[in-house]
């Protein structure tokens, strides 16, 4: 039995079913671990979904950004771009089914000393703290107020993280770390940068660069960062290496580091 962390596959099921032959996985013994970004921007989201979703307990995804995308749209809350792949799924005869499994989907996932989640923390916060967080996010997203909670994260105003937030805006603060945040201040102030980490904004570093971080203590896994692209370090491990850009997909094994990839399969359009 092996456990493999798998990065930002968005859409790319080729490159996926590549990967997973590459790693000989077998679902009644092997468990894959999913960064989050199931969909989007790649040709095949709703076949991505239809897989995992059948993989059952085999696979354990987390939610990114562009996944919670999906749920506000499927909501009518927000309007897709000209990048956007998701009207498959929008459209599909299951759409509802999915779409109620996607909802119920955590942010986060942690098993001994990893910790999952699809872009990062803050630094102020401790592993169990994180995971606290997440929890509750995860019990708007899965209850009846779901609707309130992504109008208020994709059109309310952004909050700085403080402990003492409440109702909605501490779970859209909440969730915009855990699916957004690339580099931050030292005091923790999100920037909306997405480029090379040694571009970074004057003041903002990568958030696992900050000094004394209190979630040091544990192996973070991550994605999100496509142009930080594949980085290993004792208690980091960033495995989104830009798939739907042309590059790779990357499965890392979790009980020696071992590291698989694929290079990009699926049909441009």
């Amino acid at each position: 039995m092996a456990t493999y962390a798998i990065g930002d596959i968005q859409g790319c099921l080729t490159s996926l079913r590549h990967l997973l032959d590459r790693i000989s996985f077998q679902p009644h013994t092997d468990r894959i671990w999913l960064v989050g970004d199931l969909v989007n921007r790649g040709p095949d989201s709703l076949a991505t979904l239809r897989f995992l979703k059948s993989l059952g307990a085999a696979a354990h995804p987390i939610l990114g950004n562009h996944d919670l995308f999906l749920l506000a749209a499927a909501e009518g809350l927000v309007s897709l771009r000209p990048k956007d792949t998701i009207q498959d799924i929008l459209a599909a005869d299951d759409r509802a089914d999915l779409i109620e499994w996607l909802r119920h989907i955590p942010l986060h996932h942690r098993d001994s000393a990893f910790l999952m989640v699809h872009a990062g923390l803050l630094p102020q916060w401790t592993v169990d703290e994180t995971a606290l967080y997440a929890r509750e996010v995860e019990t708007m997203l899965s209850g009846s107020d779901h609707r309130t909670f992504l109008q208020q994260l994709f059109h309310g105003p952004t909050m700085p993280w403080s402990p003492s937030l409440n109702g909605m805006e501490r779970l859209t603060s909440i969730a915009r770390v855990l699916t957004r945040i690339r580099t931050c201040t030292p005091s923790g102030e999100l920037s909306s940068f997405s480029g090379p980490p040694d571009q970074a904004p004057a003041g903002y570093m990568p958030w696992f660069h900050v000094p004394n971080r209190r979630s040091a203590d544990a192996v973070i896994i991550t994605g999100h960062w496509a142009a930080l692209g594949l980085r290993l370090e004792p208690n980091h491990l960033a495995i989104d290496s830009g798939c739907v850009w042309g590059r790779q997909l990357t499965a890392v094994r979790l009980e020696d580091r071992t590291v698989f990839q694929v290079n990009y399969a699926d049909r441009r359009s």
